[in-house]
């Protein structure tokens, strides 16, 4: 045979088996597919160089009546704003004692016991703020400065009673001394925040979901935010931020008041009935709703209960985010999602709003008075497999069930995958809340973050090309994600061991170091359907290199061989390919080859796309 060139399938497909693929993508990591040719992802850096607390599963990005660009992260710990390089802690205080609080030091530890009297309703892990010690602190190391901090709880002895690591303003430990004899004084103020939430997703209540000594023995719980995976949801009402943690309060941050908290909103003045718990919170589009979805509902004397009722739609007046009363002269009411037992989420999409259970989508959309909204099942037998695993872009709302993939733009499509198996029989079915959608449109992509099965955190991905209509596949660790819009790039919050806010699509490197494991392998391909041995001599590459680092870019030609498809693929040729390569001599004989491309794991600045590749294969005899 001549040099025969071989333009390989655009896509991944992993649920055929390597040879029925042929000459098509078997497997691919941090490698996405434009105009049909793979290509290496961009790469990502530091949008902020400081550091947050908790994991963000949350981001929003709006602007401000001044034009200014404003982002919200809500965290398993806290709720931020960033404003320039820093992370501003706007997380709502949950109750504030004056006058209750003291401090007992031990001689050469740096454990403070914490006793309150005004009992604390906190849990491992909660944060507090300390105001009004005396200026001498307890007397020695343990000073005024050390004490007036924001301290996380390290350990609960009873209602009243509680531990903190000291500390100096650096975050350094600071050990007491015999001096430290003190309790600090009897004014003392103890600020609360909002309690923390689980880093786990849990299916039900029970034993040890809520705060130390709440119920009693062997008793339930309500849906709270302290027994669930800790997801917030936020929306601007104006140039106003709602924000809610999953199953918590809703809270309302005054953006003209840059230095103030996150205040709840059922407890501003003017607030008439509004719901005290919610599922998520949405503002709708044209007609300036606040909806709450999961509310709880209004007793028989008109009070709302506490208690969430994980079907119900609440919604506020129109332009008027604190009245909930449902009167003849406003827009305000309520209405109950009839399929489904929980509501999992919704999502703002054309003219509409999706509302996802656990087993059906509904579209609600503005009808005005006296009924406000009207709500259709669009779809039953289909629900969502998580609070975030839902994204829209320009043509539709794409999501991730338990049963696959589906888009919508009126009407619900399943969208056929090529690596659906390999998704689903290799997914934790114990957290699913943790999967999260996100898009970069730039590449006509839609994707899903989610945790393999045996990890208990997010560690893959599986991205879509609706305009291509192809899939790929990887593994990287992401939290949450906004697409390019007020930012020029995508953000993305990760990894497991730094909790950092990235920009995406920015240079090709892992902020700053070679991106690793960056491969593309191919399916088996023969001559003849294997019924001759082929014998590769050379290899003609098509590669362009569009790195950052100029001349010298390179990457890896590997080849791998099998005589039969129940055999292991053997590596035969490993060869460097540089910009400046024209051809690879090799010598492989064998009935089927796989052909696959890494990156360079230690060089930075290296981007590349691969072409259509020209191998100089030939028949070689029946055995």
């Amino acid at each position: 045979m001549a040099i025969v060139k071989y333009e390989f399938k655009p896509g991944v497909n992993k649920d055929n088996t390597n040879y029925s693929n042929e000459f098509g993508w078997f497997d691919s990591n941090l490698v996405r597919f434009k105009k049909g040719l793979p290509e290496k992802i961009g790469g990502w850096a530091k949008y902020i160089t400081a550091a947050f607390l908790g994991k963000c599963r949350a981001l929003h990005q709006w602007v401000n009546l001044n034009g200014t660009s404003i982002l919200g992260l809500g965290t398993t710990f806290k709720y931020y704003i960033a404003r320039g390089d820093e992370f501003v802690d706007i997380t709502p205080i949950r109750k504030t004692n004056t006058g209750t609080v003291s401090f007992a030091a031990s001689n050469g530890s740096s454990t403070i016991t914490v006793t309150d009297s005004g009992n604390h309703d906190a849990q491992v892990n909660d944060f507090v703020t300390f105001s009004g010690v005396d200026s001498d602190g307890l007397g020695g190391n343990i000073t005024q400065a050390v004490l007036q901090q924001n301290y996380q709880i390290v350990s609960i002895t009873s209602t009243t009673v509680y531990t903190i690591t000291a500390k100096d303003t650096l975050g350094n430990t600071v050990t007491a001394n015999s001096s430290d004899t003190n309790t600090a004084g009897g004014s003392v103020v103890a600020a609360y925040e909002v309690n923390v939430g689980l880093d786990a997703t849990v299916i039900g209540t029970g034993w040890s979901t809520d705060s130390w000594g709440s119920g009693t023995w062997g008793s339930t719980s309500p849906l709270s935010a302290i027994n669930q995976l800790r997801i917030w949801t936020h929306d601007n009402f104006g140039e106003d931020l709602i924000i809610n943690p999953r199953a918590g309060s809703i809270y309302y941050y005054d953006e003209s008041n840059t230095n103030t908290r996150a205040v709840e909103l059922s407890g501003k003045a003017g607030a008439n009935k509004v719901p005290t718990k919610a599922l998520q919170v949405i503002v709708s589009e044209k007609d300036r709703h606040l909806i709450v979805l999961g509310a709880d509902p209004l007793d028989n004397t008109g009070t709302r209960t506490g208690i969430i009722d994980p079907m119900l739609v609440a919604f506020s007046d129109q332009e008027n985010a604190l009245e909930f009363e449902a009167l003849s002269t406003n827009t305000a009411g309520s209405l109950r999602i009839s399929s489904g037992a929980v509501i999992i989420g919704g999502i703002r999409a054309r003219e509409e709003t999706l509302i996802f259970t656990d087993s059906a989508m509904f579209s609600m959309q503005f009808i005005g008075p006296p009924f406000t909204f009207g709500v259709n099942m669009v779809n039953e037998g289909i629900g969502c497999i998580g609070p975030k695993a839902m994204v829209n872009v320009a043509g539709g709302v794409y999501w991730m069930d338990y049963t696959g993939f589906y888009f919508y733009n009126g009407t619900v499509q399943p969208i056929p995958c090529s690596v659906q198996d390999y998704v689903f029989d290799d997914f934790n079915s114990a957290e699913p809340y943790k999967t999260f959608a996100f898009s970069t449109q730039e590449f006509n992509e839609v994707g899903w973050f989610y945790c393999s099965a045996n990890s208990a955190e997010i560690d893959r991905y599986v991205v879509f090309n609706y305009l291509e209509q192809v899939w790929s596949v990887g593994q990287l660790q992401r939290h949450a994600w906004l697409d390019a819009g007020i930012n020029n790039k995508p953000l993305a919050t990760g990894t497991d061991s730094t909790n950092y806010l990235y920009e995406h699509e920015v240079g090709n490197d892992d902020d700053g170091s070679a991106m690793a494991n960056v491969f593309i392998e191919s399916s088996d391909f023969d001559i003849a359907d294997g019924e001759e041995f082929s014998f590769l001599r050379r290899i003609i590459p098509d590669i362009k290199f569009n790195g950052s680092a100029g001349s010298g870019q390179g990457v890896k030609y590997i080849l791998k061989n099998r005589d039969f498809n129940a055999s292991s693929l053997t590596t035969s040729e490993t060869k460097s390919v540089l910009d400046s390569t024209t051809k690879i001599d090799v010598r492989v004989r064998a009935r089927q080859l796989a052909f696959r491309i890494e990156g360079d794991d230690t060089a930075t600045g290296v981007g590349w796309r691969l072409g259509a590749t020209r191998f100089d294969l030939n028949k070689s005899g029946k055995r």
